[in-house]
């Protein structure tokens, strides 16, 4: 018997269209399931789709002065400050930290800013025009600083001292909103000055200039995770920090950094908030954000145990959050159902990332 003969039939062709989607429809199907966004990005969809069929109009956009109005608009503005946040936290978690002096920062530099703006009525021209007390970009600045300050106190503790990131993150949540207090003296300061109202209710090209700000956050900080070794950094440290430090990487000063630009988020979704209300609160300001800013990141993909995140994922997470709130309030619910739904979410978010659960759900498939 000859080689020719003992070598295997050819297979036959496939039919003329069986080789293209049918063949391989299930194996991108299951791809596309098993990307890491592809959870928050169905469950927001849901959420649209509930608001579509029980809220009336939800999907109505309007022009009105060359700005757009709608639902839709409205949810990704009042989600801005919560955006930034969220990016914040994202790198902190990534490190396997965590900072619940988000709403203390919050309070703490809008009420900086407030209280430096002030606003005083003159009389110019017959007309009455209200006047800064400090000018504004020193005021902005000031409020900026201290977020800076409050990150770089975190960050000593954490990185510097070792202590554990949820004790060290704790003293700023309670010391940062009493000094915001202390300096109000319980008593909410109001602003009158134009200007400062844009950061927080203005619009620019017909979208809330907050969402510009959130857009440009995000691009720089995306930009420096992709393009550079940072991510990479942040990725290494959150998996196993000491092999990391054994490697080169200063993981001391890139925990350090994390905690910085946390603060500084933070601060500047305080500016956010404060300009949007057109005062400073300092005993409701920012109140449970940081936890809102927490789940927004664990909804979006990145895993507690650190290593693993995605600030896309961490935006798509905190625009469910905000989405959940808004359909609660519109539907009528009570508000306190907004913490119920809250608190159940979180136990499914933490259960799924459980590994024991993860190895029972496996086994029973």
């Amino acid at each position: 018997m000859t080689q020719a003969n003992m070598a295997p039939p050819a297979p036959a062709p496939a039919p003329s269209g069986a080789s293209g989607p049918a063949a391989g429809a299930k194996p991108a199907r299951n791809s596309l399931l098993s990307h890491s966004l592809a959870k928050p990005i169905l469950a927001l969809a849901a959420l649209l789709v509930l608001d579509i069929i029980f809220i009336p109009g939800f999907l109505s956009l309007e022009i009105k002065d060359g700005h757009l109005y709608g639902p839709l608009i409205d949810i990704l503005n009042r989600a801005a400050p919560l955006m930034l946040a969220a990016l914040g936290m994202t790198l902190v978690i990534a490190t396997r930290g965590i900072d619940i002096s988000v709403g203390a920062v919050v309070a703490l530099s809008g009420t900086v800013a407030a209280m430096l703006i002030g606003g005083t009525m003159v009389i110019n021209n017959g007309q009455p025009e209200y006047v800064a007390n400090t000018p504004m970009p020193v005021a902005l600045a000031a409020a900026l600083g201290i977020a800076v300050l409050c990150g770089a106190w975190n960050g000593v503790l954490v990185a510097g001292l070792k202590l554990q990131p949820i004790v060290a993150t704790l003293i700023l949540m309670v010391a940062g909103r009493g000094l915001a207090q202390l300096f109000t003296d319980g008593q909410i300061v109001t602003v009158y000055y134009e200007p400062f109202f844009f950061l927080g209710s203005g619009y620019l090209l017909g979208l809330p200039f907050s969402l510009w700000v959130v857009g440009a956050v995000l691009l720089v900080v995306g930009l420096l995770l992709k393009k550079t070794a940072l991510g990479l950094f942040i990725q290494s440290v959150g998996i196993n920090p000491v092999a990391a430090r054994l490697a080169g990487i200063r993981t001391a000063t890139l925990i350090f950094f994390t905690y910085v630009f946390c603060s500084t988020c933070a601060g500047m979704a305080g500016l956010m908030i404060s300009s949007n209300i057109k005062s400073a609160d300092a005993n409701n300001a920012g109140l449970l954000l940081e936890l809102d800013a927490i789940l927004a990141v664990t909804l979006g993909g990145t895993s507690l145990a650190g290593g693993k995140f995605s600030l896309v994922g961490s935006m798509i997470g905190a625009l469910i959050i905000q989405t959940l709130t808004w359909t609660i309030y519109s539907l009528g619910v009570p508000p306190e159902v907004n913490m119920v739904v809250k608190a159940i979410v979180v136990f499914i978010v933490c259960l799924s990332q459980s590994t024991g659960f993860q190895k029972l759900w496996k086994g029973r498939k």
